[in-house]
């Protein structure tokens, strides 16, 4: 099974990158296991097309990606404005919303998203819901200011109920520490939400840097199955190609 999904996203990061990368660009380059296969195929049609890209990085993570693949890097101080960006998401609802996060690079991902013309969303199959929550049980991230977790967190569970947990590593003593030296609550919530709403209330909150909510943002969200069928959604239809 395991392998089946590692097919399936490779499979959707390839179709994302051939329809969606063309030369003379700037991309955004998520994080995360799915975007390893993007940056692949990426990497291919560069040496192979000699194809002029500049990529913009979401995370250490994927700064290193790129220089390691020998990719150009920019970044936004340089190019504020791309043509596209690649990501990967936690969980991806019926009208495009995404929670992302749980690799903890959520606020230069939604910086980076923001800033390109078109943000395209690779998974595999297991990330396809109705609704926000419905598969994904790991809870909303919000990253927030070290000094203000214990006071975020509790106006969370007063105000939306649920549990919000601080998240903590599992290879070092302490938190999880973002790529901006921040720290991340992890709300558990039950059943659906009115995510606006959520999303306003939560920064309204002094403390919470941002949210890994990404709504309304996507473009198109491309799905690997363990049967190597590509699932495209756009705008909330879904059709199998």
């Amino acid at each position: 099974m395991e392998e089946g999904i590692k097919v399936g996203k490779k499979a959707a990061a390839i179709r994302a990158v051939d329809d969606h990368v063309k030369d003379n660009q700037v991309i955004g380059i998520g994080s995360g296991s799915t975007i390893i296969y993007a940056i692949d195929r990426i990497v291919e049609r560069v040496k192979k097309e000699n194809l002029k890209l500049i990529c913009v990085p979401t995370s250490f993570q994927a700064e290193q990606a790129i220089l390691e693949n020998g990719l150009s890097l920019g970044q936004l101080s340089m190019y504020p404005k791309l043509d596209v960006a690649i990501d990967g998401a936690d969980e991806v609802d019926a009208s495009l919303n995404c929670i992302k996060g749980g690799g903890g690079c959520l606020t230069q991902e939604k910086i980076v998203d923001y800033c390109a013309r078109d943000f395209i969303v690779v998974a595999d199959e297991r990330k396809d819901s109705e609704f926000l929550g419905e598969k994904w049980k790991r809870g909303l991230p919000i990253e927030v200011i070290p000094m203000s977790y214990k006071p975020v967190q509790l106006k969370i569970q007063n105000t939306l109920g649920g549990t919000a947990n601080l998240r903590m590593a599992a290879k070092k003593a302490g938190p999880v520490v973002t790529d901006n030296s921040n720290f991340i609550i992890d709300w558990i919530f039950d059943g659906e939400q009115d995510w606006q709403k959520v999303d306003t209330f939560l920064h309204s909150i002094p403390g919470v840097l941002e949210t890994g909510l990404f709504l309304q943002t996507a473009k198109m969200v491309y799905f690997g199955t363990v049967e190597v069928i590509i699932g495209q959604i756009i705008g909330g239809g879904k059709r199998k190609t």
